[in-house]
């Protein structure tokens, strides 16, 4: 059995991909500030504890495991862009330098394959309604896609015949949370169910589980390009909260549509090349009807 290490795996990204490995059959060793708990996972997991801030990890973390997935990001609650706070040098320490630490504690206990989940900031800003393709020179204007650019470098720069490096630059990802904790859309979707006014918006979304196919495809294929976007569709909060009202039965007026035209999605060729395919507008409306069930069952 195969063993992966998966860093920040309790995380709401995280869990998805430990969730995904331990489907595909890989024995799972996780990285993090405190244990799961109880139950949080669909199968028995190792712990082991991770401090960004060092980077370093107990010796014996990465033996034996064949792959790597790096997964962890040390940030203001709620805020990935900004998510630096009042403290951006601790900010850029803990997610580049301790970072690094982990890759090359990885490459020397001889793991073959690692991914890192970078970030469609990476790009940084670009003209209204431009696609961002990987081969587009990255142009960070925020902190926190200064440190995830950063990061890939670094790892493309040890890479070599014994080990590889995958960065995906992943957009925001959508989907159930583990349990107790709530999802990404909970405090909108209580919002417009409560009138309470919504602001426009509409941004580039991707499931976990389909993060977590893309991540599964970077680690077995053979010859993955050692960068991929990773993206699904354009969701205007508009069209989101119509579903949500058209399975409750609001009566809630819909928010305005916002200007989805200037958005700048990301292309995934790439990776839809080497046999990925998301779930799209039918995943988006099961996964909002489950969503609201959840809901229901838990008050």
């Amino acid at each position: 059995m195969t063993i992966a290490v998966v860093s920040g795996g309790t995380g709401y990204v995280g869990r998805f991909i430990v969730e995904g490995l331990l489907k595909a059959g890989h024995q799972v060793v996780v990285l993090g500030r405190t244990p799961p708990a109880e139950g949080f996972f669909s199968a028995p997991v190792t712990f082991a504890p991770l401090d960004l801030d060092s980077g370093k990890v107990a010796p014996e973390t990465f033996a034996s495991a064949s792959f790597f997935v790096h997964a962890a990001f040390d940030h203001v609650p709620g805020r990935y862009r900004g998510g630096e706070g009042d403290d951006p040098a601790a900010f850029r320490r803990r997610n580049l330098d301790g970072s690094v630490v982990l890759f090359e504690a990885a490459k020397a206990a001889g793991a073959r394959r690692m991914v890192f989940l970078s970030s469609r900031a990476a790009y940084g800003t670009r003209t209204a309604g431009v696609w961002l393709d990987e081969a587009d020179e990255a142009l960070p204007d925020t902190l926190y896609g200064e440190v995830k650019l950063e990061a890939e470098n670094a790892l493309r720069q040890m890479s070599d015949e014994r080990f590889r490096g995958i960065s995906l630059r992943v957009t925001g990802v959508y989907g159930p949370a583990g349990p107790g904790r709530a999802h990404k859309w909970a405090g909108l979707f209580a919002d417009y169910l409560a009138g309470k006014p919504i602001t426009p918006r509409a941004g580039t979304e991707v499931h976990g589980d389909d993060v977590t196919e893309a991540v599964r495809i970077a680690l077995e294929h053979p010859a993955p390009d050692d960068l991929l976007n990773v993206s699904d569709i354009l969701v205007d909060q508009h069209d989101l909260l119509g579903m949500v009202k058209e399975l409750t039965g609001s009566p809630r007026p819909l928010p305005t549509r916002a200007d989805a035209a200037a958005i700048n999605s990301m292309r995934t060729d790439r990776l839809c090349a080497l046999g990925w395919v998301p779930g799209g507008e039918a995943l988006l409306r099961r996964t909002v009807a489950q969503l609201l069930q959840t809901s229901a069952t838990s008050l």
